[in-house]
């Protein structure tokens, strides 16, 4: 019967006359046609849809950004950041160099000596000659030295499937991956100096996905497309991070962009539970919260103490704003990446406090 009922619009249009079909409306073939000539990448679609916007010009709490990156390279462009660090509410942001030797420390020069109570330092990993024997005691020596010049973390260490020396020309069992035997001292040096490390692992599971017409992200986003190339899936990286995890439980490790996985709450929380050392900041993925805004508040509720605020996206206002006016706001339909439109999660005080400040005063080294 419901095949039959599907039918009947079919039967019933084949039967009408001639006369009965000229008179139907010959709807808009021009622009139809213009619509379906614009690319993809062009695409800029305006909501019709009339909602409230809430300008939210300060953070709630004063906040600590523990994902920023070299965004100025010049002491006028480091004062001007701070400017707008002091108008929005960011107290301190955390800069991930991901550097060492001469370049971290052009960038202790330019941010910390300056403004050493408005800027934290992290360091890289040393990445020439890994295949040599005393490559681990060089490691864990540059570490120590960063840590001297003002380092009080790592990061941001980033394996998308290349390792961290991110070269293509080597084999996969060549590759140096977070859980490799020779950064073992590396890691025991980081416990040492209670320095935590910044994480990137993968990257979104788009980036594993045809760049076709089931793509979920835009053209933008496809210069991170993994897909077709020589590396490990979007699991088995996040296997890598699982045998780190267990391979330094002692150490604290911060998983970047919700670890990669704010689109599959449910394994995160399998993650979070089963790794006591794994942390989390969620900078770069209002879009994965904001489009699964009860999940999300439940997942951030949940691990309130294990998560921190981030942002990954430069040092202009409105970047700030649009944060707070998604943390704090229950605003609906907001603009975000992807042509995607987010949910407000408009959180409680205390999730805010923790997030904003509270936990990076916990985990971070002060020292």
């Amino acid at each position: 019967m419901r095949m039959l009922s599907l039918l009947l619009p079919v039967v019933f249009v084949a039967g009408l006359s001639e006369a009965q079909t000229s008179r139907r409306p010959s709807g808009n073939p021009e622009a139809e046609k213009a619509a379906g000539s614009v690319m993809i990448k062009d695409w800029k679609p305006r909501s019709n849809l009339i909602v409230p916007k809430t300008d939210i010009p300060k953070a709630r709490f004063s906040a600590i950004d523990v994902h920023a990156h070299r965004y100025a390279e010049t002491p006028e462009e480091v004062k001007e950041w701070v400017g707008v660090m002091d108008e929005v509410g960011i107290e301190m942001t955390v800069i991930l160099t991901g550097a060492v030797g001469d370049r971290f420390d052009q960038m202790v020069e330019l941010y910390l000596k300056p403004y050493p109570k408005r800027f934290q330092l992290y360091a890289g990993v040393l990445r020439e000659g890994i295949d040599t024997p005393d490559y681990p005691q060089k490691a864990a020596s540059e570490l120590e030295r960063c840590y001297a010049m003002g380092a009080r973390g790592l990061g941001e260490l980033s394996d998308k499937g290349l390792g961290y020396t991110r070269d293509r020309s080597l084999p996969r069992d060549k590759r140096l991956h977070p859980d490799d035997p020779r950064l073992d001292l590396f890691w025991k040096k980081a416990l040492e100096l209670k320095l935590s490390a910044n994480i990137h692992m993968a990257d979104h599971p788009s980036a594993w996905q045809p760049p076709d017409n089931t793509q979920e992200r835009s053209p933008y986003f496809q210069r991170y497309n993994q897909y077709g190339r020589d590396v490990p899936s979007h699991q088995e990286i996040l296997e890598i991070r699982d045998r780190l995890l267990t391979r330094h439980p002692e150490n604290t490790f911060i998983a970047c962009h919700l670890s990669n996985q704010g689109h599959d709450l449910a394994s995160l929380t399998k993650a979070m539970d089963r790794f006591p050392n794994l942390y989390l900041d969620i900078s770069a993925r209002a879009y994965e919260m904001g489009r699964q805004p009860r999940a999300a508040t439940q997942f951030l509720t949940k691990y309130k103490d294990r998560i921190m605020f981030g942002t990954d996206q430069g040092r202009e206002k409105e970047i700030y704003l649009a944060w707070w006016r998604f943390l704090e706001s229950p605003d609906e339909y907001i603009p975000g990446p992807n042509w995607w439109m987010l949910y407000g999660l408009e959180l409680v005080d205390s999730m805010l406090s923790a997030l904003y400040r509270d936990n990076a005063k916990r985990i971070l080294n002060w020292e």
